[in-house]
């Protein structure tokens, strides 16, 4: 049975300790709060109180209860009042000989099986425990910032931390509402090695000006559904504190993907640390300002000039798919007459009648009137031969994805549709300039890649080549924006801006659990709860499909032959197995009888 623990002391009271007392008096616990000096006691306090009063504001606590939550945390400088505590939370800044110092005092002042826990995120919990003469009673304790909303915690048993305690701190953390995981110590633990990986990996992006910033948050945001763009969150996060948890995991891991980028060690060298300093990827209007403001590096300039695109007033689309069919409805939709080109009238009438179904169900839902749905439908020319398509403004190609295939389509097109006419595909990994070679016109070839359910997705990316030319990628751009589609612009390489950050992303959550570090559920619980992604990794991938990751995840590492990049081995052996994911009722879930793949 776990042990009741009533009394906790926190130390260091800044933004995440003065949260985590808060969330223990919130708990009806009494809590021991102390700082450095009387400054850092009178910080700490106004922390507390203003949050308590935003919550009593929206609701959240009426006055007796903020004032007997406030009435539960003494607040002192003196470690010695923490003696007859049961647990001690130590919320200090991020350095190991500090921490280590502070648990040797703490060694010598509390009772013997006082708990001591380090809300570290990116430090040794084992480094910080031999410091004291009770290592298995240290366990990390990581919250999540604001500690009083998120309600992961990262619980972080060492090899010395006894089951027990583990138990106990487990135990704990439900009892204050909060979901812990249980992982053992290495930088970063789950959240943050899947996190700032990711985030790393998007500022070589802009550090490579592949694309710009508004492009690489609006992309994740649009096309993963992400609470934040990368840049974005790591503004807010702070730049030094990201440089630090980098720095930190590279030098356990000595993984290349884990050195901080360059950019982010000249920003700090210039005192760029994002909102505290009211500059960083962005500017703001104020240190500590969420508003954000033009700045000379404000993307405009990298938006092409639509007044040069070509008229695009009839489109055709090749392909019966998926995504062909709900890139058909999107145009539709919209006015625009479509050619739908199949490889028989029987393929093109089954697309049309899945555009029918779909918008059939928007008129159920009142969301399109019956008039406007007919309309859109009777837009729709179904078509076999590819000179059927030769006096469109603009094709899409959504067939296979294969390359070989694709060029074939392309060579055709080139071979019927009108000068001027604009060419684009839509594929996810492949290269686009590899299509353009088919054609005697590789100016007029462009990528559009929709995001798929093509009507929902509100992103595209709009792929440029070497070749393409500059009123052909303002055509793309234009009609995406004339579509109600959010248009970002990257270059043509594997990935574009999405699958080249997520995937990466989801190989190194694949990683985590071929080395048993975590089980598949506590990873996907990490990153919904700790960063509010809307699914976790594995979720994902059985979704997308494994066999699909698998392809992106190669072609990644082929195109960059970095060694990071490389798929996990587990991930292969699945994909052999044939368990593919959702598709196949089995993948890292098993969909047939519940419950996760695991690697032990």
């Amino acid at each position: 049975m776990a042990r009741d623990i009533s009394r906790v002391g926190v130390v260091g009271l800044g933004t995440m300790g003065a949260g985590i007392a808060e969330v223990l008096a919130r708990s009806g616990l009494s809590v021991v709060a102390v700082e450095i000096d009387d400054e850092g006691v009178a910080r700490g306090r106004g922390h507390i109180e203003h949050s308590t009063e935003r919550a009593l504001d929206k609701g959240k606590l009426d006055d007796r209860e903020r004032a007997d939550l406030l009435g539960l945390i003494t607040y002192t400088t003196s470690l010695a009042d923490l003696a007859d505590v049961e647990l001690v939370v130590e919320a200090i800044p991020e350095s190991l000989e500090q921490k280590a110092e502070l648990f040797a005092q703490l060694d010598k002042i509390t009772g013997p099986d006082t708990v001591l826990a380090s809300n570290t995120s990116s430090l040794s919990i084992t480094e910080i425990g031999v410091h004291t003469s009770r290592p298995g009673k240290v366990v990390g304790m990581h919250f999540f910032n604001p500690a009083p909303v998120l309600k992961l915690i990262e619980v972080v048993r060492t090899v010395m931390t006894e089951p027990d305690v583990v138990t106990d701190v487990v135990a704990f953390a439900e009892r204050l509402g909060k979901e812990p995981v249980v992982i053992g110590d290495r930088a970063g633990f789950i959240a943050n090695a899947l996190l700032f990986g990711y985030l790393n990996h998007a500022v070589r992006m802009y550090e490579q000006r592949y694309a710009t910033r508004e492009d690489l948050d609006a992309a994740m945001r649009f096309g993963c559904g992400y609470p934040m763009g990368p840049l974005a969150l790591l503004d807010l996060i702070g730049l030094d504190t990201a440089y630090e948890i980098l720095d930190t995991m590279y030098h356990q891991s000595r993984n290349r993907l884990h050195a901080p980028a360059p950019l982010l060690k000249q920003m700090i060298t210039a005192g760029l640390l994002g909102r505290k300093t009211g500059r960083g990827f962005y500017a703001y209007d104020a240190p500590d300002s969420p508003t954000v403001v033009a700045d000379s590096t404000a993307a405009e300039s990298s938006t092409p000039d639509t007044a040069m695109a070509r008229p695009v007033r009839k489109v055709g689309v090749i392909g019966t798919g998926t995504m062909a069919t709900g890139i058909v409805e999107v145009f539709v939709k919209r006015g625009y007459p479509v050619v739908l080109r199949a490889r028989s009238a029987d393929k093109a009438e089954a697309s049309i009648a899945r555009v029918k179904k779909s918008l059939d169900k928007q008129v159920v839902k009142g969301r399109l009137s019956e008039e406007d749905a007919a309309a859109a439908l009777a837009r729709i020319v179904p078509a076999v031969e590819f000179d059927e398509l030769a006096d469109v403004d603009l094709v899409i190609e959504a067939v296979a994805e294969d390359l070989a295939v694709k060029q074939a389509v392309f060579a055709a097109l080139d071979e019927v549709v009108k000068p001027g006419a604009v060419l684009a595909t839509t594929t996810s990994s492949l290269p686009v300039i590899e299509c353009a070679a088919a054609t005697s016109r590789p100016g007029d070839v462009l990528g559009l890649h929709f995001f798929n359910p093509a009507p929902v997705m509100k992103l595209v990316e709009v792929v440029s080549t070497i070749a393409t030319a500059p009123d052909v990628l303002a055509t793309g751009h234009a009609l995406c924006a004339a579509v109600g589609k959010h248009p970002v612009h990257c270059g043509d390489r594997a990935g574009f801006i999405v699958n080249a950050l997520l995937f990466p992303y989801l190989n190194d959550a694949v990683k985590m659990l071929e080395a048993h570090y975590a089980e598949a559920d506590d990873i996907d619980t990490a990153m919904k709860v700790g960063c509010g992604l809307p699914m976790g990794p594995f979720e994902l991938l059985d979704v997308v499909g494994l066999d699909v990751s698998l392809a992106i995840q190669r072609t990644l590492y082929n195109e960059f032959r970095e060694a990071g990049f490389a798929p996990a081995p587990l991930l292969e052996h699945l994909v052999t197995a044939g368990r593919l994911g959702r598709k196949t009722g089995k993948g890292f879930k098993d969909y047939t009888r519940g419950g996760s793949f695991t690697s032990r």
